[in-house]
């Protein structure tokens, strides 16, 4: 049954496991060994299980013949509901066109702590990499290094001394909080938060520079004290955790601006297990328009990114890459578009 529908027990079954080891190694959660996260992922992309399905591990015959090979490199596979799922799905198609085929590596913490490459990445075998969801610094620049054409979707957030020898894609992030920030402060709310670490990626950077200088222009003081701005090591999934975060702010904002729909979601559950209620006690506005975002209740006002389009234009400018070395590194942003819901109650 080709179109048949790919589970989780599907896989666990394939390798005689349990659906929650290969649950966790899918959604990188819990401690599993190396060895065995790279077993199940590998199955998965064999599978073709739902965020893998961009994985061309079988060209078709109607293809052209495959002459270069492109490496993905990541140190957190997205999931299905992630804007990177549908963006490399869209670079899939688009590079798998033109002869192109795509092969996944994975970062592990112990080949990014060593500055190590994967041990089945040759990079003489290697024609381009694009580069997602790579946010250490050192290990970014060890890349470039290789001297490979190579694409990032989106960087660290630390690069202004020391520009990445890459061409960086990312998301229009700070005009959108800017504004969002400004129409919050238009309609009296001024007592608003920021959710995130904001040293997490440039784009999440970003999004607390829109922030803070949508305050600044309305003449409003930055108050820390108002932000929750902890390392992303922090376990911001924990409700209680994050629950009591916000109950420690001095005086409870009258919105918070959260760097992702993940957070988003998780300040909505944490809220409501303080017994606190969005929109009637706290407004509240993500990023991403993840699909979780039209599903939670309230729906969250959050920022649209047209992730699958910007597979394609990944591809183009990755292609355009390899086939001349020496254009000057580009950084090109993709505009996006804020979608107001029930979150941020009737401000739009």
């Amino acid at each position: 049954m080709p179109n048949k529908k790919i589970t989780v027990q599907d896989i666990a079954d394939e390798l005689g496991m349990s659906r929650n080891t290969v649950s966790k190694a899918l959604n990188n959660t819990g401690l599993l060994a190396e060895t065995t996260k790279s077993k199940i992922i590998q199955k998965a992309i064999e599978m073709r299980y739902k965020q893998f399905t961009y994985m061309n591990t079988s060209p078709a015959s109607s293809k052209p013949t495959v002459n270069k090979d492109i490496a993905l490199l990541t140190c957190s596979m997205p999931n299905s509901s992630d804007f990177g799922s549908n963006l490399l799905s869209g670079f899939e198609e688009k590079i798998s066109n033109l002869g192109y085929r795509l092969s996944m590596y994975m970062i592990r913490d112990n080949e990014l702590n060593s500055s190590n490459l994967p041990f089945n990445f040759n990079p003489e075998l290697i024609d381009g990499i694009i580069c997602i969801e790579m946010f250490d610094k050192y290990y970014s620049k060890l890349i470039c290094d290789l001297g490979i054409p190579t694409l990032f979707i989106d960087s660290s957030s630390n690069l202004e001394n020391e520009p990445l020898n890459s061409d960086i894609l990312l998301m229009e992030s700070y005009h959108n909080i800017y504004n969002i920030t400004k129409n919050l402060i238009n309609h009296d709310i001024t007592n608003i938060g920021f959710v995130g670490d904001i040293f997490h990626c440039q784009s999440f950077y970003e999004r607390w520079q829109g922030f803070c200088s949508a305050l600044s222009d309305s003449e409003i003081s930055l108050d820390i004290n108002n932000c929750i701005l902890e390392n992303d090591k922090e376990p911001y999934g924990n409700v209680e955790w994050l629950g009591n975060k916000i109950m420690q702010i001095p005086t409870l904002p009258q919105a918070f601006i959260c760097a992702n729909d993940f957070l988003a979601i998780n300040i909505i559950k944490a809220l409501k297990y303080k017994n606190k209620s969005v929109p009637d006690d706290v407004l509240i506005c993500g990023f991403d328009d993840s699909a979780e975002s039209r599903l939670i209740e309230p729906h969250i006002t959050t920022v649209h990114i047209p992730s699958c389009e910007m597979g394609d234009i990944a591809a183009n400018l990755l292609i355009s890459r390899m086939e001349n070395p020496s254009l000057p590194f580009r950084t090109m942003y993709v505009r996006t578009a804020t979608k107001y819901r029930e979150s941020t109650g009737d401000i739009e």
